[in-house]
């Protein structure tokens, strides 16, 4: 994506693959992905979502978080221009991840000046994006027509569906990760840099200190080749 370049205090090249921790909604929860050393942490501001948090407990949760803590993500669902101007004049954020089309990512990147992440939902190999004047690109399962929402679903994609593409940006491997099996998902599909929010939760919204400790341990112990870094 550009994904970001490393937070203050990693060094700049680095074999470890990125995490992030999406869907945060409580203090304990961030303060296990900084402790534990996630590189992003994403916020969801999307009101049908049980990880939903208002702008005002968004900024709240933010504050705790140490200067060389993760970078804050911002996700948003086919949100409109006023939506994510009013959560930006509300809390920082990093980078804005955009479930809408390549079209209005572009708008939206344009228009606020932070990098944007596009959400892209893929069933087959067909289904990768060829966007390249974007920021970063998250790809992740198609949810079922019946799904109240378009991500954190629990979801698993073929990862194989992944292995050796030519990707066009820098690329976030998303749904169904969990602490057990992050480390095959990253040798079957070649991700450097991953996403869970589901798979370290107990109940939807409700996330697992042990969890979250143990997917990133497990994430940043399987090493790969270096890669370029997504934009911050």
């Amino acid at each position: 994506m550009r994904l970001l370049p490393p937070r203050q205090g990693l060094p700049a090249a680095r074999n470890a693959v990125g995490v992030k921790i999406c869907g945060i909604t409580e203090p304990q929860s961030l303060q296990a992905a900084c402790e534990a050393r996630a590189d992003w942490i994403g916020l969801v501001f999307f009101d049908r979502s049980p990880r939903y948090v208002t702008p005002a407990k968004a900024a709240s949760l933010i504050a705790q978080r140490a200067d060389t803590g993760p970078q804050v993500v911002g996700l948003f669902v086919k949100a409109r221009d006023e939506v994510i101007a009013d959560t930006l004049a509300a809390c920082p954020l990093d980078i804005l991840q955009i479930y809408d089309t390549p079209e209005r990512a572009r708008a939206i990147r344009q228009k606020f000046g932070r990098p944007v992440w596009l959400s892209c939902p893929v069933s087959t190999r067909k289904d990768l994006p060829a966007c390249t004047d974007l920021d970063g690109l998250v790809i992740e399962p198609r949810a079922p027509s019946s799904a109240a929402n378009p991500g954190g679903n629990g979801l698993r994609l073929d990862w194989s569906v992944l292995k050796d593409w030519d990707a066009p940006l820098p690329w976030m491997l998303a749904g169904g990760l969990t602490p057990d099996n992050i480390g095959q998902a990253i040798t079957d599909s070649g991700a450097a840099f991953v996403d869970v929010s589901s798979g370290v939760e107990t109940a939807p919204g409700k996330k697992s200190t042990t969890l979250i400790r143990n997917f990133i341990k497990n994430a940043q112990a399987t090493h790969r080749s270096p890669c370029a870094p997504l934009k911050n």
